[in-house]
């Protein structure tokens, strides 16, 4: 029984789109590399910053790790709160906390700042923990997701993650936890993106993540 809905961020809680998109140019453009389209950019909402700069540049890790300090400085100092929340989220969050059922927020994003994102747009009225990742991206989807299930003292199959992207999917794979892919974030756009991966059901809009859940 799912006692417990653990959270992806960008893509899922909040469309963070302007903000990293505006960061992810001015990084390019101080490495003086070639744009990219608006596509392209989309690409780098949700995963890794590093991995995403490595895809699309072929560069070494030591670049790519220089274009992801770039980039969140710029983002913390300029375009993090560049946010808003899904509509219908914070309705979700209310209906979820009137059955019980507790939340918690497992990201890739650097975790200063992603509580400096969730605080400001009040969910950590709702989740505890809000876990996210390291600046060298060492941790994986399904660490983050691991740690959240530990200081919730919560087993896999008690606990659901929901979020929009191949990697979510994959950290909840790993972590041996189901998963619920939402197509209203950056990733995935239609249920046929989703069937490869094992899930318990695909969200069209918030509150049809209560559904699967309730």
């Amino acid at each position: 029984m799912i006692r417990n809905a653990i959270f992806d961020l960008d893509g899922t809680l909040l469309d963070t789109r302007e903000g990293i998109i505006e960061s992810v140019k001015f990084a390019i453009s101080e490495l003086e590399y070639d744009k990219l389209s608006y596509k392209e950019l989309l690409t780098f909402v949700g995963p890794p910053i590093q991995q995403s700069f490595i895809n699309h540049y072929g560069c070494s890790k030591e670049t790519a790790q220089k274009a992801a300090d770039i980039f969140r400085e710029y983002y913390k100092t300029t375009a993090l709160l560049k946010a808003k929340p899904y509509d219908g989220i914070y309705v979700l969050c209310e209906l979820l906390k009137k059955h019980n059922i507790r939340m918690a927020v497992a990201t890739y994003k650097r975790e200063d700042y992603a509580l400096q994102l969730l605080n400001h747009f009040r969910f950590n009225e709702f989740c505890n923990p809000m876990c996210g990742g390291d600046n060298t991206n060492q941790l994986k989807k399904e660490d983050i997701v691991r740690r959240c299930q530990k200081e919730m003292m919560a087993s896999p199959d008690e606990c659901v993650l929901i979020g929009d992207t191949l990697n979510d999917a994959l950290g909840a794979m790993r972590a041996e936890t189901p998963f619920i892919a939402v197509t209203y974030g950056f990733g995935f756009q239609n249920p046929d993106e989703i069937s490869a991966y094992p899930n318990i059901g695909i969200a069209r809009n918030p509150i049809e993540i209560a559904n699967f859940i309730l």
